[in-house]
């Protein structure tokens, strides 16, 4: 009954997540989870941590966490803040540092997320439009603006602008907070975190969901100087002082410092991802230069709805996104090498 509602929840058009079906055998490509699992390091440590401890709160700052990233980076651990999953320090950043008089710039096509955010803490944005090659053009922001968020690599195109070009952006709009959104950095884009200490509006956010393959324990961060930090803080103790439970800290902080794991896998995801773009395009896809552990992909002679569906009708689940400009495009998570066999397969016989 509606009439319950507060005012605000009449106006709000919630973001939706990719579909999570429990069907057997579902060869599922849809959400950028990694196909390989969490370090076991990782394992390790969550089943360590789960004992008669759990009756305690957790530590409320994620310290060790912290400390882990800050010293990755030759950072300070307050110039880190940790939460549960980067979606929920997106949205303390929403609303503790994007917030002013003059709009919010982010383009057209990236997460969607975004303009949920916006609409929930009543926040002015202006929407930037990609070029015809789906690129983020820097002159594009040379207009008025209190904030600016850029994912890179962008979603769900995945195409990746150099670290020279974040550093452009940043460096013209010194009176301006500049979110770099890293979630599939590690991909094949090279990471923002460097810049930090030079710029005091650059913040940074990452996730453990994608190349540690924590997407179940929802764990993410932020990096920038301490002022930015600290306010991310005060939003944060306003609204929940424990984000991250017992098992979420240990868990993450293994799979932080378990390097080899992560490079192996990740390099294994990228391996595929080539091999997936090649194939694509010998079935006559476009695919879009991707540095994300998924591509993007459009075949001229077939609408992407009907694709997906007949995809799906195969047990294969990819992202379809009705929207203008994207609407004949799939974007495609790299899965194993055995799924990437099956979905090309499976292209190979709806295309005929």
């Amino acid at each position: 009954m509606s009439r319950f509602w507060s005012p605000i929840v009449h106006t709000l058009s919630p973001y939706v997540a990719g579909e999570q079906p429990q069907i057997s055998g579902l060869v599922k490509l849809n959400t950028n989870e990694s196909p390989y699992g969490p370090s076991p390091h990782a394992t390790a440590a969550i089943a360590a941590a789960n004992g008669d401890a759990l009756r305690l709160y957790p530590e409320p700052t994620g310290i060790h966490l912290r400390k882990a990233v800050a010293a990755t980076y030759w950072l300070d651990a307050g110039e880190v803040f940790v939460g549960n999953g980067s979606d929920e320090v997106l949205a303390h950043v929403f609303q503790g540092l994007l917030n002013h008089e003059l709009p919010l710039l982010y383009p057209d096509i990236t997460y969607s997320f975004y303009p949920t955010y916006c609409r929930l803490y009543g926040i002015k944005s202006v929407l930037v439009p990609l070029d015809e090659g789906f690129e983020i053009r820097l002159e594009d922001y040379r207009q008025p603006c209190g904030a600016i968020i850029i994912a890179n690599p962008n979603a769900p195109t995945g195409i990746a602008k150099p670290l020279d070009w974040i550093e452009a952006l940043v460096a013209e709009h010194p009176d301006q907070v500049v979110v770099i959104d890293e979630a599939y950095v590690d991909f094949g884009a090279e990471t923002a975190i460097p810049l930090v200490k030079k710029y005091p509006n650059l913040l940074v956010v990452h996730t453990l969901s994608k190349s540690r393959g924590l997407a179940g324990l929802r764990v993410g961060f932020a990096v920038g100087q301490r002022h930015l930090i600290d306010a991310l803080e005060r939003v944060k103790d306003s609204f929940n002082s424990y984000p991250l439970d017992r098992l979420a800290q240990a868990g993450a902080v293994a799979a932080w410092q378990d390097k080899e794991w992560f490079e192996r896998h990740r390099d294994m995801i990228i391996a595929t991802r080539e091999r997936l773009t090649v194939a694509l395009q010998g079935l006559g896809f476009e695919v879009l230069p991707s540095a994300a552990n998924f591509v993007f992909a459009r075949h001229p002679g077939h609408p992407g709805g009907e694709l997906a569906a007949a995809l799906r009708a195969k047990a294969i689940l990819v992202r379809h996104f009705n929207k203008p400009r994207i609407s004949d495009f799939l974007r495609i998570s790299i899965g194993t090498d055995a799924e990437t066999d099956k979905l090309l397969t499976a292209l190979g016989e709806i295309l005929g």
